[in-house]
């Protein structure tokens, strides 16, 4: 033997241990609770209705 002993760890078992969120598992979440079902809005125009192009040549043309 390497003179190594082995070490009973109990701070496992402590209630205020954060390791202990993670020894089961939650709840399983149902698709449909997931899933946005709103209708969404459409996008502005990131242009608001100018044509970038247009402008370009106009100012430096």
């Amino acid at each position: 033997m390497s003179g190594h002993q082995a070490v009973e760890r109990t701070d496992a078992q402590d209630p205020r241990d954060p390791r202990q969120r993670y020894r089961a598992l939650p709840e399983p979440t149902r698709l449909a609770d997931v899933v946005e079902t709103q209708e969404s809005q459409p996008v502005p125009d990131p242009t608001a209705g100018r044509d970038p192009e247009r402008d370009f040549m106009l100012r430096y043309a």
